[in-house]
Formats: structure tokens, sequence, C-alpha cells
């Protein structure tokens, strides 16, 4: 039963909003990032993305990272201006000392903006950090 899993309360692992500049494309783009502040990798990492509200949702997007090193980062996708007008979810699961982490991640709609920049961990730039 779900109820009988133990899983851990997950700690210094974040998913971020930041604006880049695109050098290919020549253009300044948001791209969501998970962030492993921990003191030790995160491994087996599984990240299902999503946007919605009332009218409309997205495809449901699937990620995989085999392992993030400790206080490192990774891309996990771009992210268009049109879905920053929807919520943007991200569950994230991963594995770290022996057991199985979980958590969803969420930008409301409109939370990502310029007035928005904080600044983010292990990251130089930046960027939103998902509630």
């Amino acid at each position: 039963m779900k109820k009988d899993i133990d899983i851990p309360e997950v700690e210094n692992v974040y998913v971020a909003a930041v604006k880049v500049y695109n050098e290919s494309f020549k253009v300044e783009e948001w791209n969501a990032y998970l962030i492993n502040d921990r003191d030790e990798a995160i491994e087996m990492a599984l990240i299902v993305s999503k946007g919605y509200d009332n009218r409309k949702e997205t495809s449901v997007i699937r990620h995989k990272l085999e392992k993030l090193p400790s206080k490192s980062f990774a891309k996990i996708e771009f992210i268009q201006e049109e879905v920053l007008a929807l919520n943007n979810q991200f569950q994230v699961t991963f594995f770290a000392d022996g057991k199985m982490f979980e958590k969803k991640y969420l930008f409301r709609k409109n939370s990502v903006n310029e007035q928005a920049l904080r600044e983010i961990p292990i990251i130089l730039n930046k960027g939103v950090l998902a509630e």
C-alpha cells in the first residue's frame, strides 16, 4: 500500500527557471534546471513536466538524468513563453542514500518573469525557484 511506503522529505534539491542567452538563435529564453545543492549525488532522477490551467493542458514530457553530482545542476528543458501563462508542474523522483525521494515543484501561471528574478543556489544566473 502507498501509505506504507516511507518517502523522506526532499531538501536542497530545487527546480528553477533561468533566463539565458541562446547563442545559436541569438535570443534570451527561459530554461528549467534541476539543482542538486545536497552534499551527495542524486541518481536516476526522473522528471515529469506539464503545463495546465482550467482550460488548457500541454503534453506531458518525461526526462531522465542518470546522475547529478553534489552541488551541481542540469538543464531539464526549454520553456516556451506561451507556456509561462500556465501553471507548470515538475514532478521529480530520485534516489540518494539508498532511498527514494519525490517532490512536486510548481511555477504558478505568470510567476516566471523578469520581476521575479532572484539569486538561486549553485547557478550563477538569477532565476525563479519553483514552489
